[in-house]
């Protein structure tokens, strides 16, 4: 059945344009931006068919290359740039943060640095900097890689902190596999860098993993 042979509200941009875009499936929204199906499917049959290609859902689409993006069947050059264009629009909504954000309780960080880390393929360590009014002054990446202490050394995670006169800071770093669960070496870490601040007098107030949808916080969970 070609589009124009379907009732108008089970059309999508007429669904769309009645009840709102929350009300549109994932094949529905996508069949939106490719616009065409092919002679053999329409647009959300082909929409279906791209994202039931892989077992993650639409959330394999951001990984996706252009040139793998059209090696899929019914897909070229044209539909292949718009999916990757709608994502990358999606994820700069996603990434915009104001000038000064403040921060209240550790939701308030992951939800701030959720997008930015839950897609990462490797651990990535990072220090927020704060000021005195709990505002996020700026983040630095300590490491890139599995997470052990020969790679986040107290002198790297405290440096910036001391130019900007930071006297506190935020651990963060994200766990690529989803879950949550603080390792040893994460406690480990977590307990050294809390000594070393407090010798030079700058407060690790939290540490705080960042996984698929979730996070845990070590001040939280009363580990400091």
């Amino acid at each position: 059945m070609t589009l124009k042979n379907m009732t108008l509200e089970e059309r999508p941009r007429e669904k769309m344009l009645v009840k709102g875009e929350k009300c549109l499936s994932n094949s529905e929204l996508l069949a939106i931006i490719i616009r065409t199906g092919t002679k053999s499917k329409n647009a959300i049959e082909l929409a279906n068919y791209i994202i039931n290609k892989d077992t993650q859902g639409i959330r394999y689409l951001k990984d996706m290359t252009i040139e793998e993006l059209c090696e899929i069947d019914g897909v070229g050059l044209s539909k292949a740039t718009q999916i990757k264009a709608a994502l990358e629009l999606g994820s700069r909504i996603a990434s915009f943060k104001p000038s000064r954000y403040k921060v209240k309780n550790p939701w308030d960080i992951y939800k701030y640095y959720m997008d930015i880390l839950r897609y990462e393929k490797q651990e990535v360590f990072k220090v927020v900097l704060l000021n005195t009014k709990n505002e996020i002054i700026s983040d630095v990446e300590v490491s890139k890689g599995t997470l052990n202490s020969s790679l986040v050394h107290p002198r790297d995670v405290f440096r910036e902190a001391i130019k900007r006169s930071t006297n506190k800071i935020i651990l963060m770093h994200n766990h690529p596999s989803g879950s949550v669960e603080p390792s040893n070496e994460d406690k480990n870490i977590t307990s050294r860098l809390i000594k070393c601040g407090e010798l030079i007098g700058i407060e690790v107030i939290d540490h705080i993993i960042i996984g698929d949808g979730l996070y845990f916080s070590f001040k939280e969970s009363m580990i400091i």
